[in-house]
């Protein structure tokens, strides 16, 4: 049912609200009396309307919350304020802007900058009480104040909503990644310093074995010789200084980039936060100054001004510059722009999305080697070494009558060695993996969204800017609007001239 189909308050039940003003049905209502005074079940079950009217009491409560939040605007815009309860209005107001201000500073400063507690708090408390000193005392600061809300719906608040995001991205994915390539360095140093001693400790059993034939094989004529070079250790501490260079070069890297990430979160928003409130003066201060500044908004104020001096014709073909404040659509240059800056919206968050795939791969990766070094296992060696050495008297003799020749038995050496091949170095730790961080892509992903709402509600912020300059300060709005009159009635004019000489030479 459309709202004109609901019945009139006439055609509601008696005992209800007929009769009454509206004035009276917000007072019953807001006394509490709707729970008390319910018409019997013959009345309801004989009223098809019932529900219709209680719907149209709730619209009234919504209108009287709107009245409300309406004439609390108008206390805080007012720059002296009228009577005592709106002075109590803007104090009320202004100290919780400023307890909100405090808070939100001092979450940001420990939690995002990293800040310690104390100085945190006490810069915290500072800053409410210079926002409530500025809001309550400055009514151009609380002009300012309220202008940095739709300012963030503005290219300036895009940069900063998007400075956020790569900031928190970049302190959360960086160090991650450069720790994960760490972990993986460990790997390999780990791999390389048990590789060395598992091959060093087999050079070392072999020179062993060798001595021990050493006289034996030398008694049988010929000596086994095995000669170990004694840089073995030399070369395994040159393969631990580079391992462990390298090791050293990642964790600086990943201290640098904590750093950086940090202290370049903290001027970029610091810088952006100072951008923020510049931009919000330079338009109040081209609001205040210029005539020409923004004023392209065909408002109530000027759609009355015409109605006045009958001249509404003025806008009934508008120019294409002339926006309706009062109507949602968007013209098409301003969809254009939408689509435009949509687009490199959407290759910001497809590197967003490659950079949290590659914190993914890195983890991935590092936690792969990490299990397959802890899970190498250690081979066990038995070298056995078996020698025999005999001899024969005149064994060319049966070797003339085809016949092997007899062997005499000298001596025989049999000997096992047993080591173990380890290809990871007990003493070195395996470092574990360092999984992603969640909160801080998906915090990232938000900020980027709501970035890219700002691309569509941009507009509507622009209109929301210059509502609040024209309620706080009315008399340059009705300069303004005077002026937008003039200059639609100089349009009309030199169109009406264009038609009645269509042949006829421009003066210019």
């Amino acid at each position: 049912m459309a709202y004109s189909d609901w019945p009139t308050w006439e055609e509601c039940p008696p005992m209800w609200v007929k009769g009454w003003s509206l004035l009276a049905v917000e007072e019953f209502v807001g006394q509490g009396h709707w729970a008390d005074t319910q018409p019997p079940n013959s009345l309801v079950r004989s009223s098809p309307n019932f529900l219709v009217c209680r719907w149209r009491v709730c619209y009234l409560g919504l209108c009287k919350a709107l009245a409300l939040l309406q004439a609390t605007w108008i206390a805080f815009s007012q720059p002296v304020p009228a009577s005592c309860g709106q002075l109590l209005t803007q104090l009320l107001l202004c100290g919780s802007l400023a307890v909100a201000a405090a808070g939100l500073t001092y979450h940001w400063l420990v939690s995002s900058l990293l800040y310690p507690l104390e100085p945190s708090a006490l810069v915290a408390t500072i800053c409410g009480l210079l926002v409530f000193l500025g809001l309550g005392l400055v009514p151009p600061a609380r002009c300012l104040f309220a202008l940095s809300v739709p300012t963030l719906g503005t290219e300036q608040g895009r940069r900063l909503l998007l400075s956020w995001s790569t900031a928190t991205l970049a302190v959360a994915v960086v160090p991650n990644v450069l720790a994960n390539m760490h972990a993986a360095g460990q790997v390999l140093r780990c791999v390389t310093e048990g590789s060395l001693e598992s091959l060093l400790n087999t050079t070392h059993q072999l020179h062993m074995a060798s001595r021990a034939l050493g006289p034996d094989s030398l008694a049988g004529g010929q000596g086994l010789m095995l000669q170990a070079q004694d840089n073995g250790s030399a070369f395994q501490l040159h393969m631990l200084r580079v391992t462990q260079q390298v090791l050293e070069d990642f964790s600086g890297l990943e201290s640098l980039a904590r750093g950086a990430s940090l202290w370049s979160q903290r001027l970029v928003t610091g810088l952006l936060m100072l951008g923020l409130l510049v931009d919000s003066a330079w338009y109040l201060h081209r609001y205040l100054t210029d005539l020409w500044f923004d004023n392209i908004y065909a408002t109530r104020q000027l759609a009355q001004q015409l109605a006045e001096v009958g001249a509404t014709h003025l806008v009934s073909s508008p120019p294409a510059w002339l926006l309706w404040a009062a109507r949602p659509r968007l013209s098409q240059g301003e969809l254009l722009s939408c689509l435009l800056r949509l687009g490199l919206l959407t290759l910001l968050l497809v590197s967003t999305a490659v950079t949290v795939a590659t914190d993914h791969v890195a983890f991935l990766l590092a936690q792969a080697a990490v299990d397959w070094a802890q899970k190498l296992p250690a081979v066990p060696i038995t070298l056995t070494v078996k020698y025999d050495a005999a001899y024969t008297v005149l064994g060319f003799i049966p070797f003339l009558f085809n016949q092997p020749p007899p062997e005499s038995p000298f001596l025989s050496t049999h000997k096992s060695f047993h080591w173990e091949l380890r290809f990871t170095a007990a003493g070195c730790p395996l470092l574990p993996a360092r999984r992603p961080h969640t909160a801080a892509p998906l915090a990232a992903g938000a900020l980027q969204l709501v970035a890219g709402s700002t691309v569509l509600l941009e507009t509507y912020a622009r209109r929301l800017r210059h509502s609040i300059a024209a309620s706080f300060f009315t008399s340059q709005e009705a300069r303004r609007v005077r002026h937008l009159h003039a200059r639609l009635q100089r349009r009309h004019d030199r169109l009406r001239g264009q038609q009645l000489v269509p042949g006829a030479p421009s003066c210019s």
